[in-house]
């Protein structure tokens, strides 16, 4: 069987790879900047092929963009943390976050090139908030028992949290070079990467805790 017999026969294996191609070239260029063109050359598939399964260039970003989400979501799904106490749930997650975001730079950039969008294509997915909805609902039930045992205070906004947890972690990518420039390549290291890890979890403890 040839590649293009392979294609028509999985289809979904050949969607995943051309998104997982396609993260990369958007990740490192933008929208405006990358190429479908490069994209199919680093497929071994052509232009046609792509545009069949994603209808275009805006298609294919926008396919990406929930891809990326999808991933993390995934991952983040199968943490187990309902076996946790409140608190051990909770530093799991941000762990995760932080340690997931440092891992997968091309998610933090994709993530910054379409906030440069303004939101503008992910505001055409049917699936992005159903996609992202499970994140808030597994902090919303770590907090509520944290709460209901005592262990974390009342009155905070989980989507509030959600967000300090996010904000801490992008942080850490989005201006990763910048950051190490200006005050020392320390703040790029393993060791560096270590101590702020441990620095964001007992953060967002102590402001939960009661």
């Amino acid at each position: 069987m040839d590649l293009a017999e392979q294609r028509v026969k999985n289809p979904a294996e050949t969607i995943a790879n051309i998104l997982t191609v396609a993260m990369r070239e958007f990740a490192d260029k933008g929208l405006a900047g990358a190429r479908v063109d490069l994209i199919a050359e680093a497929m071994r598939t052509s232009k046609r092929m792509i545009y069949y399964y994603f209808g275009g260039k805006e298609g294919l970003y926008l396919a990406v963009l929930e891809e990326a989400y999808r991933r993390i979501r995934q991952i983040e799904a199968s943490l187990s943390l309902e076996e946790l106490s409140p608190e051990q749930a909770l530093r799991k997650l941000v762990e995760f976050t932080v340690d997931y975001q440092l891992a997968n730079p091309d998610f933090i950039r994709l993530v910054m090139n379409e906030n440069m969008h303004r939101g503008e294509y992910l505001a055409q997915s049917k699936t992005i908030r159903g996609l992202n909805a499970p994140a808030i609902e597994t902090l919303r039930a770590i907090y509520q028992r944290g709460v209901q045992e005592g262990a974390f205070r009342a009155g905070i906004e989980v989507v509030d949290l959600h967000k300090s947890i996010s904000a801490l972690s992008f942080f850490n990518v989005a201006n990763r070079h910048t950051f190490a420039l200006i005050f020392g390549p320390e703040n790029a290291s393993a060791d560096g990467d270590r101590l702020r890890r441990e620095s964001i979890v007992e953060m967002i403890l102590r402001y939960a805790r009661a």
